[in-house]
């Protein structure tokens, strides 16, 4: 039997909204606690992947540095509908520099 997975996006309802008509899973979320409360049930549900507004994201580095080291889910922050704050792209420079050793970007 394959195994199945869901990707999931977490958001206020205009940054989300869109990413239904993909087949991804919205759950819009009208402030960080909430977000909060969402990750938390999706992570416990086995989801591989949330894609969280970098809105949301900026009150919630606790529960994203909980989850970082983890397999599942794969926290991945993209810009709101009012654009992008640089974050997601500052956590992959990251990422990718403590993998490589050095900052290829």
């Amino acid at each position: 039997m394959a195994n199945t997975f869901s990707i999931a996006v977490i958001g206020d309802w205009d940054s989300v909204m869109g990413f239904k008509a993909l087949g991804l899973d919205t759950y819009p979320a009208a402030n960080p606690e909430e977000a909060r409360g969402i990750i938390d049930r999706l992570a416990k549900e086995d989801c591989a992947v949330i894609y969280l507004t970098e809105q949301l994201a900026v009150n919630l580095s606790d529960v994203i540095d909980k989850y970082k080291d983890e397999l599942k889910p794969a926290i991945i922050l993209i810009p709101g509908k009012d654009g992008s704050m640089g974050i997601g792209k500052s956590d992959i420079q990251r990422s990718i520099e403590r993998a490589v050793g050095a900052d290829i970007l």
